[in-house]
């Protein structure tokens, strides 16, 4: 059965806290396992969810401050001890190389899985499968930062209706699906276009165009909310957001599930996040984020 969702590690900005472990978010897409942003303490988290190393296809950095990537080392070692037999692509910026070289190689192990490389240096297509595509937008940040979007291919939905006017049933609905025609009558008039889903990664970053070129019309958008509105010069400052500039760049950009989170732990009151969000305009579903939590990507429309 396939499974779409957000298994969400952790949320906490800088230093963890008594109940917020560093970033890590694992996306289920079908059958693959992306893994967003692997902070110290990654594994564990792991361990706690119910997710594999053999869960895991891909491993997508935004950037390498150690609240994103310092449980690189811990999740590299354990693929290879788990001896994953399926290849494994990493994501990252390429101007922090040798951050990611000190850390796959940061102590003595076994090296058993080949882990295949892809730095990321510029906007663009990172990868194309039958199950999605997955691109990059550079964000605003102190230092080299990427967001990443998956977005599903379009399909086709059929309609009951006028493949009965139509007379086409049995053999004849999988044949023009297949061809494209049947006895003159075309695809497109017994079916429509069933829009693709599409989910955004966008962390650390202050607001920008890349922002909202991740975000447009996402069915599921998980982006950092750092600070709250009243200290917006402190999230200029340090190239973060706010939880009302997140609620405002998804509701331009007609995100229909919004999750909130990498949260300073100068906030104790997670409630505070979503009444901002709500304040800003924000009207599709929403989800403040707390670790562990699993979020599925909504059915399509």
């Amino acid at each position: 059965m396939s499974v779409r969702e957000l298994v969400i590690l952790g949320t906490a900005s800088q230093v963890p806290t008594r109940h917020r472990n560093h970033n890590g978010y694992l996306l289920r897409w079908d059958g693959e396992g992306i893994l967003f942003d692997p902070g110290e303490g990654t594994q564990r988290q792991m361990l706690r969810a119910g997710v594999a190393a053999h869960d895991l296809n891909r491993i997508c950095v935004t950037h390498f401050h150690g609240d994103h990537s310092l449980g690189l080392a811990g999740v590299i070692q354990r693929i290879n001890l788990d001896r994953v037999p399926h290849e494994i692509t990493a994501h990252y910026p390429r101007s922090g190389q040798h951050f990611f070289d000190r850390l796959r190689y940061a102590t003595a192990y076994r090296e058993t899985v080949g882990i295949t490389e892809s730095p990321v240096s510029e906007d663009g297509l990172l990868a194309t499968t039958p199950a999605y595509t997955l691109e990059t937008h550079k964000l605003s940040h102190p230092v080299e930062s990427y967001g990443y979007r998956l977005t599903e291919p379009d399909g086709r939905r059929m309609l009951p209706d006028r493949l009965a006017a139509h007379g086409i049933k049995g053999p004849d609905v999988g044949r023009i699906q297949r061809e494209g025609t049947v006895d003159g009558v075309s695809l497109d008039e017994v079916s429509e276009v069933r829009r693709g889903q599409r989910f955004a990664f966008v962390m650390d970053t202050r607001l920008c165009a890349g922002v909202e070129a991740l975000a447009e019309g996402c069915d599921l958008l998980a982006i950092e909310s750092t600070f709250l509105d009243e200290d917006e010069q402190l999230a200029v400052d340090h190239g973060h957001l706010t939880a009302g500039q997140a609620a405002r760049v998804a509701q331009e950009a007609g995100v229909r599930h919004l999750v909130l989170t990498h949260f300073s732990q100068r906030y104790s009151e997670p409630e505070e996040f979503e009444r901002q969000a709500r304040a800003a305009g924000y009207e599709g579903e929403l989800t403040v984020a707390h670790d562990l939590l699993r979020v599925p990507v909504p059915k399509r429309r």
